[in-house]
């Protein structure tokens, strides 16, 4: 999963950037000379755990998250462009994740007038809608020369293609980000080589200041109520950051003191699956344990893929049990002789918590 972290100038994006990748990048002004932050974040799954105490394995790899942190403001991009590094890092990401000053500092001036998070969140959007409007005029423009001299057995999916970019183009120009188009699966795969920015998954952080988690919630609800859209989080980037420089147990210690129940990022890796329908299931091949993580819905062919193409290529079957049937059994012997651990085909999807064992050839 890859997450790349944007928001207006001084929002706070590195401050969100290092509290979540334990990452030790400059918190500075502005300068085209940086290029994007970079870092990984182990995923924490309690299931790990259970299963390391059944299977005893040398290694353990935990799903990871990618996050990269932009440069800079976004403000102006849609109508100016985009570096051809910037533009890639945004087209790839699997989710945007934008962060959104609420806090108050004398010593860092407000960019705008005041503080005010869903007017930000509007010229956010507004921004990627720019940039996504650009994208479907050139392609139109293109479509409209093919179109021009295409033989009658050629038109029909330059027309396809048309209509459809045409109707998404008045949605953009009404305000409408794509992702809220409503459009049909076979739709959004004829879009899917487009990568546009607002039909990506968006996550919003409220970066709020220390004397504001005591209302947290109320601000995550103010913006939900506005933007349903959007998973929503509001924590406190800066205190965040140093928490995540302390070992685990001053941490843990200073989180109880302050009455803050869960690490940011934590949160973060919790609404990122719920938003985009991630699961994840494990593996114990050559003693290593490993997570994976995939879409819901996902048939045990395609699930082997994850791993090695050959896999999904060669599959003959699955053996699987949910790890809270392991954890109950003991061990896979004993699983066995309870009848729960199954064999399934190329039909069943897997779910979230299973572990699978793979059979192929090829």
């Amino acid at each position: 999963m890859r997450i790349v972290i944007i928001g207006l100038s001084k929002s706070g994006k590195t401050t969100v950037f290092n509290a979540l990748t334990r990452g030790k990048a400059e918190v500075a002004t502005f300068s085209r000379s940086l290029a994007p932050n970079t870092g990984a974040a182990k995923v924490h799954d309690s299931r790990l755990s259970v299963l390391e105490s059944i299977f005893h394995p040398k290694k353990i790899i935990p799903a990871e998250v990618s996050y990269v942190d932009i440069a800079g403001s976004l403000v102006g991009f849609g109508k100016e462009g985009v570096e051809g590094e910037v533009l890639n890092y945004l087209t790839t990401a699997d989710a945007l994740l934008q962060v959104i000053r609420v806090f108050e500092d004398e010593k860092l001036p407000r960019p705008e007038r005041n503080i005010d998070p869903k007017r930000d969140i509007v010229n956010l959007d507004l921004e990627l809608a720019l940039s996504d409007l650009a994208i479907i005029d050139r392609r139109l423009n293109k479509l409209e020369a093919a179109l021009k001299g295409a033989k009658t057995s050629e038109r029909e999916p330059y027309l396809k293609e048309n209509s459809l970019l045409e109707k998404i183009k008045a949605g953009l120009e009404k305000e409408t980000p794509i992702r809220q188009q409503g459009l049909a699966n076979d739709e959004l795969n004829m879009l899917s080589n487009y990568q546009f920015l607002t039909a990506k998954p968006m996550l919003v952080v409220l970066n709020i200041g220390e004397e504001q988690l005591s209302q947290a919630t109320q601000l995550e609800n103010d913006v939900t109520s506005v933007y349903p859209q959007f998973a929503v989080a509001a924590l406190c980037g800066k205190l965040e950051m140093e928490l995540v420089q302390l070992n685990d147990a001053e941490a843990e210690e200073f989180r109880e003191a302050m009455g803050l129940t869960t690490p940011a990022l934590d949160q973060i890796i919790d609404l990122s699956y719920h938003l985009m329908g991630l699961i994840s299931f494990f593996t114990t091949v050559s003693s290593e344990l490993k997570a994976w993580v995939i879409p819901g819905g996902i048939s045990a062919p395609k699930a082997a893929g994850k791993i090695h193409s050959d896999m999904e290529r060669g599959f003959i079957r699955a053996e699987v049990i949910s790890c809270d049937d392991l954890e109950k059994s003991g061990n896979l012997a004993e699983a066995r002789k309870k009848g729960l651990l199954k064999t399934e085909g190329k039909d069943y999807l897997i779910r979230d918590g299973d572990v699978v064992t793979f059979l192929f050839k090829v």
